[in-house]
């Protein structure tokens, strides 16, 4: 898989992200790097391996819910910057860019 410029420019809107041409540069060499890497794992026989699943051994290691002491929502809103009086109210950090 060769990485091109445009690959690098799709990857940044979908990361929303800006590089410099230095950046995308060394993006480049970057990727070009661990696709290498990638492709030479495919040269390695795994006849017989079996996928690896989970790290270790442990099954549904769960606990059981419990209840604690918690505190009222007026408690929870008394050291909030900016309330509505029921919710805390923060700035909108998502913005949708237009291309």
């Amino acid at each position: 898989m060769e990485v091109t410029s445009e690959m690098i420019d799709r990857l940044a809107v979908l990361a929303k992200l800006k590089f410099s041409e230095e950046e995308k540069k060394e993006l480049n060499t970057d990727l070009e790097r661990m696709i290498e890497f990638v492709e030479k794992l495919k040269e390695v026989d795994t006849t017989g391996t079996e996928p690896l699943l989970h790290i270790t051994d442990a099954v549904n290691v769960l606990r059981e819910d419990e209840v604690k002491q918690t505190i009222t929502r007026q408690e929870a809103l008394l050291n909030a910057p900016l309330t509505d009086g029921n919710f805390i109210k923060v700035p909108k950090v998502i913005k949708k860019e237009t291309e």
